[in-house]
């Protein structure tokens, strides 16, 4: 079993594709299938249905994956090992980001560190805190920041408490709650909602803060996109609960303390198993220590 026959299979995994996956690795089509094909044979399993229209993963090819992704992960990462004991960072760094991160200005950390660092292979990727914790779990991203509901447990990561953040009512300056000093859940609770999607962890602060004053709320509108959820606030199409330190960088909106908002917690997220050398770094510029 070779290493770039793994590498095959997570591409083919990632891309449904054995074209896309063969472009991905810059290899011709035909030596990325062969090289599956005697990895298979070598297994004695088939790791991927494969029909006309679209290529998935066998039972046997998703219990191989995870491993042979924890098995790549150990061969860049004692590449990068070897390289730092010799004062040299580089080696890939995935990054995973949530859109309302406002504990670290991740723009300027990531300016600086590649001044610092120009042979680290950076990329980066938003998505969701429940989804973030499971990839760097898997070893599918070295660090994430998240933002959770207070008193949300993480399990399966190593992780540091980077702030602590009450909510406040978003909404546009023509609205008639507009001129208020301090709101209510009871207040709002008859408002149409605009707010991230139904089940993840940035839904659920407000969510479990209507549920645990015993009031139900209307969301009209669901979006994961940052630009979008700030236009529709500013249309006036309804009102949004955000942490506050993030809410302050949204122009042109109000933004109004209320009684018994829910607190949001921001996290940096790493694997048990500790940063390679290029994670560890970006820990440290952001005052960090594993």
């Amino acid at each position: 079993m070779e290493l770039r026959q793994m590498r095959y299979v997570v591409a083919v995994a990632e891309h449904g594709s054995f074209t896309r996956a063969a472009e991905s690795c810059f290899v011709v089509q035909s030596a990325l299938s062969h090289q599956i094909a005697r990895l298979e044979k070598e297994l004695g399993v088939q790791l991927f249905h494969r029909t006309s229209r679209q290529v998935r993963l066998s039972p046997a090819g998703t219990a191989f994956l995870p491993v042979a992704r924890q098995c790549l992960d150990a061969a860049d990462r004692a590449a990068a090992e070897a390289a730092a004991a010799e004062g040299e960072i580089r080696g890939p760094l995935t990054l995973g980001v949530i859109p309302t991160v406002a504990a670290v200005d991740v723009p300027e950390v990531l300016r600086l560190f590649r001044t610092r660092h120009p042979q680290v292979q950076i990329r980066l990727t938003g998505g969701t805190s429940g989804s973030f914790v499971r990839q760097v779990a898997d070893g599918a991203l070295d660090l994430a920041f998240l933002g959770l509901p207070e008193g949300f447990e993480l399990t399966g990561v190593a992780h540091r408490l980077l702030a602590e953040d009450q909510h406040r009512a978003v909404l546009a300056a023509g609205h008639p709650l507009a001129a208020r000093r301090r709101l209510t859940l009871e207040q709002l609770a008859d408002e149409t909602f605009i707010d991230f999607p139904a089940g993840s962890t940035g839904r659920q602060q407000a969510d479990q803060a209507f549920a645990t004053a015993g009031l139900i709320r209307h969301v009209a509108y669901e979006t994961s996109d940052i630009l979008l959820l700030s236009r529709l606030l500013r249309a006036g199409l309804g009102v949004a609960l955000l942490a506050a330190s993030f809410a302050d960088q949204l122009p042109e909106l109000v933004k109004i303390p209320v009684a018994n908002a829910p607190t949001r917690t921001e996290h940096v997220i790493w694997s048990t198993f500790g940063p390679a050398p290029a994670a560890a770094e970006f820990l440290a510029q952001i005052g960090v220590a594993p």
